[in-house]
């Protein structure tokens, strides 16, 4: 089954490829062509949180684990902690953004990678990390005043936060980073090699091509929608249905339909209450990120705790 996933991850890292390469130089090409921010949000809604909405299913797999019966109790968690992490952004900016940007490094990293890697060790999960850390690094290398701008427009007002970045920049820190994430890819590549781990690379300079030609906001809602989001869409597809990939898309596709629904519906009313007469890219920027990050954190707990305790 491992190496089943192994190769239909490696075509899908080829194919990702091949389309960022044409895809970018099409946009760079025509620059004039207006790639809306709303698009954008609509693609993340659509595709990139999908992969989230079987996350009841899994808090329902966990309850069991430690025998509880109230179903509710997921729920109510869940939401608890979304909505918790909302009003931290609110109150703490400026932390919860640096908090959120290490661990969605973490969880781009990781989940990108591990059904590659046997090895289970700290160090392992260092280089998840520093892998998943060229998300971060790449638009603030190729792009720092636009990136810069979207935190501005995250509600970050804090003019140490913003000296700090330009320190960073100066002193070719940015670079630094990308160098140790270069490395990380190359051992997780190298250790205990074999031909399919060949994805790992294709995904790397996918990400780097991504952001040399297209904005901050494109690059990382391709990344996110048809990179990111269908690896994890496809393990839950060959969960689901592991001797048929399309049915198990399908059956996925159905179970995430009403959560997804939900989440669009939610995004909206935020949308419509954040707009207000103000800067329409601004408030669909703050839905998708601050919105991501509520997501990512209730997540990212419930993966873990499920993988410590599924042992």
């Amino acid at each position: 089954m491992n190496n089943k996933v192994k190769k239909i991850n490696l075509n899908h890292s080829f194919i990702f490829f091949i389309a960022s390469n044409i895809f970018s130089i099409l946009i760079f090409k025509f620059s004039n062509f207006d790639f809306s921010t709303i698009l954008c949000l609509f693609f993340i809604l659509m595709i990139g949180v999908s992969h989230g909405s079987l996350d009841h299913i899994k808090g329902k797999k966990l309850l069991e684990l430690f025998n509880i019966k109230k179903t509710y109790l997921f729920y109510l968690t869940y939401t608890l902690i979304a909505l918790g992490i909302i009003c931290t952004w609110i109150l703490f900016p400026s932390i919860t953004l640096i908090l959120f940007l290490i661990v969605a490094s973490y969880h781009f990293g990781k989940e990108d990678t591990e059904f590659l890697v046997i090895d289970k060790s700290y160090l392992t999960e260092i280089f998840y990390f520093l892998k998943g850390f060229l998300i971060i690094l790449a638009p603030l290398y190729f792009h720092f005043d636009d990136t810069v701008g979207i935190f501005k427009l995250l509600l970050i007002d804090n003019e140490i936060f913003y000296s700090t970045l330009s320190l960073i920049e100066t002193n070719k820190i940015i670079e630094i980073g990308i160098f140790f994430s270069t490395l990380s890819s190359i051992f997780l590549f190298l250790n205990k090699f074999e031909l399919k781990k060949f994805s790992i690379f294709l995904d790397y300079f996918s990400i780097i091509i991504l952001n040399y030609y297209l904005s901050p906001l494109i690059a990382f809602t391709i990344y996110f929608c048809f990179l990111h989001s269908i690896r994890h869409s496809i393990s839950l597809a060959i969960d689901l249905d592991g001797d048929n990939l399309l049915n198990g898309f399908k059956i996925f596709v159905k179970k995430a339909i009403p959560l997804t629904i939900l989440t669009g519906v939610f995004c909206i009313i935020s949308l419509y209450l954040l707009n207000n007469g103000n800067n329409l890219d601004g408030s669909v920027l703050k839905v998708i990120f601050i919105g991501l990050a509520s997501l990512t954190f209730p997540h990212i707990l419930l993966e873990y705790l499920l993988e410590k305790n599924e042992k």
